[in-house]
Order: C-alpha cells, then sequence, then structure tokens
C-alpha cells in the first residue's frame, strides 16, 4: 500500500510540474487522471480476485473507503515534512522531532486503517481472496511502475 501510495505521489508531482497548463485545466485533468486510474485499478483487482459482481459491489465502497483513509494520513504527514523541509526561519529541535515522530508513527497508522477494514473485507471475500489482496496489490503497483518506465523510456 505505502508504495501505491508513493507512486501517486509521485506521479502527481510530475503532473503537477508539466509546463503550460492553466491550473484549473491541471485541476480537472487531475481529477479526471485519478478516477481514471482508480477504475483502472477496480477493473485489475476485480480480475485477480476472481469477484463476483455483488462482491465488487461490496467490496470496492468499502476498499475505497480505507484508500482515501490512508490517503488522509499521508497528506497531513508529508504537509507537516514539507512545512518543516521549506521553513524559512529557524525550526526547533521540538518541531523536528514532532515531524519525525508523525513520519514514523505513519506506517502504524495505515496499518491501523488497514487492519479495520480487514475485518470488513472479511464480511464480503473469501479467505483465498482475502490472502491474494496483498499480493494483486503489490502486482498492481509493479504493474504501473512498469507502464510509467516504458512511457518515460519512449519520451527520450
Amino acid at each position: 500500500m505505502k508504495r501505491q501510495n508513493i507512486l501517486l505521489s509521485l506521479i502527481v508531482a510530475m503532473l503537477l510540474a508539466l509546463p503550460g497548463y492553466a491550473q484549473d485545466k491541471r485541476n480537472i485533468d487531475r481529477k479526471e487522471w485519478f478516477k481514471e486510474l482508480r477504475q483502472y485499478k477496480h477493473d485489475f483487482l476485480a480480475k485477480e480476485l476472481d469477484l463476483t459482481k455483488e462482491q465488487e459491489t461490496k467490496f470496492f465502497p468499502m476498499y475505497d473507503e480505507m484508500d482515501n483513509s490512508i490517503w488522509k494520513i499521508n497528506h497531513e504527514v508529508r504537509g507537516l515534512e514539507r512545512k518543516i523541509a521549506k521553513s524559512d526561519g529557524k525550526v526547533s529541535d521540538l518541531e523536528y522531532e514532532k515531524a519525525a515522530e508523525a513520519m514514523y508513527e505513519m506506517k502504524g497508522k495505515e496499518a491501523a486503517v488497514e487492519k479495520q477494514y480487514f475485518a470488513k473485507f472479511k464480511t464480503v471475500l473469501t479467505p483465498k481472496q482475502l490472502f491474494q489482496l496483498k499480493r494483486a496489490e503489490r502486482k498492481f503497483t509493479d504493474k504501473l511502475m512498469k507502464e510509467h518506465s516504458k512511457a518515460r523510456a519512449g519520451k527520450k
């Protein structure tokens, strides 16, 4: 999950760095891109887990809630990290310590969210599908990374 968040953050950063686009157009394009990526991920996971239509209907709203919760955790911590890193003034040791603590606690918070949703997923997915979920997420991230590498190589 963390690799996915890092990958998504990296891709968003690259999109924001593209020159020549109006701010509104970028926001619309970015929202549309995230929507398409989420649908692509849903399709991928549904296929990998061999979900029934009924399972898809119940599972993906829960999965998206979990993903949004984890995104919020990461967003808050990255914001604090950027604030400290880009501070023009003197940063106190206490501020550094609090930011570092938040960065180290982030994984634990992510794990707590995943564990909470694991219990919910058990009501929809079979034990085999629960086992395959993490593997499918990693496979999805690997596939995205390979596609990204191919795209970058093609631009050179």
